[in-house]
This record gives C-alpha cells, sequence and structure tokens, in this order.
C-alpha cells in the first residue's frame, strides 16, 4: 500500500503582510485556497476571489478542552455569505476558502462538500461546530461524485498545512512504530505518538473518577468533553475509550486516563517498562 504522496504548495501572500490576506494553490491542482484573518476582510472582500463559488470554514479560537470552534459553509458567491458571517458571527478570527482557478463548482458540489466536511467533523470531534443543522448530501452522478471527492481529498491534504486539523483522523500505528502502556489505579491504557501529539487506543480504560485537584482543570474540562462526545463511553461501571484519540500531548492524554495530573512522558511505557521519556533521551542523542 501506498503512502502519502508528496506535493508542493505556492503561498501568496497577497498584500505584503505575513498575516494578511494569503492565496494558496497546490501543484497539479485546480483549487484554490485563500485564507482571509478576519481584520482584513473588509479591505480585501471585493476581490476576484471571492466572487465565486466555493466552500468556507470559519476558525475561531481554541475552548477551555482545547478544541477550535469551526463553522463549514458553502455559497455560490463566497463574497455573499461571508459579509453576513462578519456581521452577525461574532467567535470567528480566520476564514479559510475553498474555489478554484477555473470552471467554478457547481451547486450540487458545495453542497457535496459542505455535508462531508461536517459529517467528517461531527464524526472526529476534534472541534466544536458551530453548524446548527447537519447538511444532507446532493445527489450526484457516480462520475460528478468521484470528480468531487477527489477535490475534496486535495482540501483534506491541504488543511493541516494551513493549521487546521479537525478533519484529520488518528492513523493507526505502524508495524514499526513504538507502542506505549499506562497503567493506574482503575485505569489501564494503551497509546501511541503521532505527528502532533499522542494517541490512546480504543479500548483503553480511564478511571471512573478525578482527584480533587483537578477539578477545574483544563485536563477535566477536556475529560467531560470526551465523555459527552462519546469519545469515552461508561460500559459495565468503567469508562472506555470508543475509538481512537489523538490528544496534544502524551500528559494530557495520561491526565484524562488516571484522573490526575501525570508525567506523560514517565507514565508511558513500553513493553519492557522503558518509559517514553527514557526513549525520547537516546534519541536525541542517536
Amino acid at each position: 500500500m501506498k503512502g502519502p504522496r508528496p506535493f508542493n504548495i505556492r503561498i501568496f501572500v497577497a498584500e505584503g503582510m505575513p498575516d494578511g490576506l494569503r492565496l494558496v494553490e497546490k501543484s497539479n491542482w485546480v483549487g484554490l485556497g485563500i485564507i482571509c484573518p478576519r481584520g482584513r476582510y473588509a479591505a480585501v472582500k471585493k476581490r476576484a476571489e471571492f466572487s465565486g463559488s466555493g466552500i468556507y470554514i470559519l476558525v475561531g479560537q481554541e475552548g477551555e478542552d482545547g478544541r477550535p470552534t469551526l463553522y463549514i459553509g458553502e455559497a455560490e458567491k463566497v463574497r455573499n455569505r461571508l459579509d453576513s458571517h462578519y456581521a452577525k458571527k461574532d467567535f470567528w478570527q480566520q476564514a479559510i476558502i475553498f474555489t478554484t482557478k477555473g470552471d467554478p463548482l457547481n451547486k450540487a458540489e458545495v453542497q457535496y462538500l459542505e455535508a462531508r466536511l461536517v459529517e467528517r467533523a461531527s464524526t472526529l470531534k476534534r472541534c466544536q461546530l458551530d453548524n446548527a443543522n447537519n447538511p444532507q448530501r446532493p445527489s450526484l452522478s457516480e462520475a460528478d461524485e468521484a470528480e468531487v471527492a477527489g477535490y475534496l481529498d486535495e482540501m483534506l491534504s491541504l488543511l493541516p498545512v494551513l493549521g487546521i486539523d479537525a478533519f484529520e483522523k488518528t492513523e493507526a500505528p505502524t508495524t514499526d512504530q513504538r507502542i506505549y502502556y499506562l497503567k493506574g489505579k482503575e485505569c489501564k491504557g494503551t497509546g501511541f505518538e503521532t505527528n502532533n501529539g499522542f494517541a490512546v487506543a480504543s479500548g483503553s480504560l480511564a478511571r471512573s473518577s478525578i482527584v480533587p485537584s483537578l477539578v477545574g482543570h483544563r485536563f477535566a474540562e477536556v475529560r467531560e468533553q470526551l465523555i459527552k462526545d462519546g469519545v469515552i463511553v461508561a460500559t459495565e461501571g468503567k469508562l472506555k475509550f470508543s475509538a481512537d484519540h489523538e490528544f496534544p500531548s502524551p500528559s494530557q492524554a495520561a491526565a484524562v486516563l488516571m484522573g490526575r495530573n501525570a508525567n506523560g512522558r514517565t507514565e508511558w511505557k513500553d513493553a519492557d517498562g522503558v518509559s517514553l521519556k527514557e526513549h525520547q533521551a537516546r534519541e536525541a542523542e542517536e
């Protein structure tokens, strides 16, 4: 099975400001990405890139549970929808838009992209969705769906490069990847390092309650949100991970499982009892 395909991107800093309007192109792709800070929208919205059809994501800051707030939408004329959100929605600081450099996306195609992104975000639970409804996929011919699904794949490959990880699945560890284990009071976990942090494997058990000192802590907020989202479920008197879940650090992963503050680099150990910290120290010397 082939791994990820390398690609080139070109980022044009349209206003000469690194934090201003940026246009993103990808090698061998007809799409065009637009990164627009809210503070620059009024000044740049009359540009031609905002006049076509497209899919857009409004991005807000991370909440107490560490997840950003996103709104996903579609439009036949992106500027019209963003004008409304600029006037009425307070939470967002940045808009990421995907349109095309050639033939425009039609209404059914942008509706399909919107539905697929909302489905993915709802399933992965790596963001707070501001969308009130779950849009349905429109009816497309097999050929049209294959074409727009290809456009979606290109979008999904670009979003992490643009700093949006909400649509990224937690990949299963490869055969040569080191597996770590954690044991504590009422908890037992399996995990592995990822490109963006540390993942806890499905089936891992979390402690049924947290210690008083963790109440009000960010890790407690993360834990409660995972329970609310169904990532951690109560079964047979235990709290069990229903799916693999990626945390930004091994310490947050350990704290959620153990119900207390924890140093994940020392708590997570391989099958021989060697800690993550020890492995990282050895690798740093190689």
